[in-house]
């Protein structure tokens, strides 16, 4: 029998609930809308077992990023002033950035790698992808090792 992966990448909507209202509670704590466990799984509706069994294993994919060094790879229209636009939004949220790599466009395309470190953003990393991913000259983004 094969050994599994300690860790897996969920969509939130394919957990159970319980998971959920356990990150909500958690959130909840840290944002400090309430002071104490008790009021987080009363707020949420579970339970301060089911809080506690599943409380250090369910953590938002932003924070297990956070502080760390993601790799992003994203494909560009080849023109000027694309890739510029995309390290302005990198520093307007305070990643740093350690290292790039762009490709030699071809057919009107350039694979653009970047890796970055996480610990001084201002904003999630799933907000800053989401960014990227908006802009026109952006035709893929995804994270490939983080």
């Amino acid at each position: 029998m094969s050994k599994l992966p300690k860790y897996f990448i969920i969509e939130a909507q394919a957990l159970p609930e319980v998971y959920l209202k356990v990150a909500e509670a958690k959130q909840a704590l840290e944002l400090g809308e309430v002071q104490t466990i008790n009021q987080a799984v009363r707020q949420v509706g579970i339970s301060r077992s089911a809080f506690y069994k599943y409380k250090d294993a369910v953590r938002p994919f932003n924070d297990m990023l956070h502080g760390r060094i993601v790799t992003i790879q994203i494909l560009l229209k080849d023109e000027p002033g694309n890739l510029s636009a995309i390290l302005s939004q990198f520093a307007e949220t305070g990643a740093n950035i350690l290292t790039i790599n762009q490709s030699i466009p071809t057919s009107g395309r350039a694979a653009v790698t970047i890796a970055a470190e996480t610990g001084g953003m201002k904003n999630e990393l799933e907000t800053l992808i989401q960014q990227i991913e908006q802009n026109d000259s952006v035709l893929r983004c995804e994270i490939l090792a983080g």
